[in-house]
């Protein structure tokens, strides 16, 4: 009992610091993303508008049907040219999921707040066997 009382602060330390590594897995690591089948069900049933943020030599090698390109760097300027709607769910998807996530934080920014990135991207939107267009 003494050595507690004597190093209470260590026994906080540990265990803050083990409540800092439980917070990524009780948010889902993936941040909130969104998984393909969800995808597919917000741009089939609330008429969700996916925007891939790659650049245009990775969209025209293969993207999401109906996916409109609007290159990362360019997003914030030109997103509400694009979708019109802010209540309108936005899917934003990438290769791999990464600049999709920073693409979210543009999207919500601009007032877009139903904007979710594809978690794993294109990759995530193949593997789950579902259509990929070419340009």
């Amino acid at each position: 009992m003494k050595f507690i009382i004597d190093n209470w602060y260590l026994i906080f330390i540990a265990l803050a610091s083990g409540a800092m590594l439980l917070v990524p897995v009780l948010k889902g690591a993936t941040g909130g993303a969104l998984t393909a089948s969800a995808a597919v069900q917000l741009i089939n049933r609330e008429k969700g508008v996916v925007i891939d943020v790659s650049e245009p030599e990775e969209f025209a090698a293969g993207h999401v049907g109906g996916a409109k390109n609007i290159p990362l760097a360019q997003l914030e300027e030109r997103l509400p040219q694009v979708v019109k709607n802010k209540a309108l769910p936005v899917v934003l998807v990438c290769a791999k999921g990464a600049r999709a996530q920073r693409a979210v934080a543009v999207a919500k920014k601009l007032g877009f707040d139903n904007a979710q990135a594809l978690a794993g991207g294109l990759k995530a939107w193949k593997e789950a066997s579902l259509p990929v267009e070419k340009a």
